[in-house]
């Protein structure tokens, strides 16, 4: 017999934290892939007080689900984004559907966003029951770290060095939102957005490069070290008057080869699917399509 699922809205409490953990956990297990963005795990592991909503479906007097919805961004025109995850075992039973409606409730009227990662049949689904329709895709782009790279140079005067936290992140903050201008998921980074990951165990300040032109930063290479070995391109970024350059391929390239010496044998990237040219630079620089995530969309 199933049991419906109850809903409760609210900041987790830390035992409820470590029981998503293991909820996210076991989904990440039958799925091959995590239910959740960085963005969405920071916030089960720090929280994000006064900002969005927490929802958990209990069934049976244990977590079934967890989902979360964003404050709206005024740069997104009031759309609001959320994620949600149900437990294997709990699927198929109605959790996945209530938490999805509770999530449009709390939009009150507001267009809502949800990411759908991996793009499972399963998701796929829920999102159409839900009245959500597909609008926009993320995709993975690997490639072997063993592979030879392209050696492309930097524009005459740029100087790279390395992050130096404590010092750069206000100058990092103010090139980030120009590099992203059009890419407010990225671009409205806070200072605590930064400092939360500085907290965490894969920050390294040695793959944190920084390109200056006569000392004023212009622009960036963040990479990424994953727990089972795996390398990331995490965010490439380059002032708007620096646009035509070179000076991108050239970041993403000096990035590479740091992943490549540190002995990594892969690199992952992020691209969205519409970004024809992106993903055009970096076919040329080896990446070829692992997989995709989906944002799913539910109008006002």
């Amino acid at each position: 017999m199933t049991v419906p699922a109850e809903l409760s809205a609210g900041p987790l409490r830390p035992g409820q934290i470590d029981e998503v953990l293991g909820l996210i956990q076991a989904a990440s297990d039958a799925d091959g892939v995590s239910p959740l963005s960085e963005h969405g795990m920071l916030r089960v592991r720090h929280g994000d007080p006064g900002r969005g909503t927490d929802v958990l479906a209990t069934a049976e007097g244990q977590i079934a689900g967890y989902a979360y919805l964003d404050e709206p961004d005024p740069a997104e025109g009031s759309e609001v984004t959320g994620e949600l995850v149900v437990d294997p075992g709990h699927r198929r039973q109605g959790a996945g559907a209530a938490l999805a409606r509770e999530l449009v409730a709390r939009a009150q009227g507001r267009p809502v966003r949800v990411w759908a990662h991996g793009d499972l049949a399963g998701a796929a689904a829920l999102a159409r029951s839900a009245g959500f329709e597909r609008f926009r895709a993320l995709w993975q782009m690997r490639r072997s770290l063993a592979n030879p790279q392209p050696e492309i140079g930097f524009p005459a005067g740029i100087e790279l060095r390395t992050f130096r936290p404590g010092q750069d992140e206000d100058e990092w903050l103010r090139l980030n939102a120009r590099a992203f201008a059009k890419h407010p998921e990225q671009g409205s980074w806070t200072r605590r957005d930064v400092e939360l990951r500085e907290s965490e165990p894969w920050f390294d300040p040695a793959g944190f490069l920084i390109a200056e032109h006569d000392g004023v930063m212009t622009g960036f290479h963040w990479t990424k070290v994953h727990p089972d070995g795996l390398g990331e391109v995490y965010v490439v970024g380059v002032d708007p008057d620096a646009h035509g350059s070179g000076l991108g391929k050239a970041l993403t390239a000096a990035g590479l080869r740091y992943l490549r010496d540190r002995g990594l044998p892969e690199v992952l990237l992020y691209v969205d699917e519409d970004n024809t040219a992106a993903i055009g630079m970096y076919q040329h620089l080896g990446f070829n399509r692992w997989r995709a995530d989906a944002m799913y969309r539910r109008s006002r």
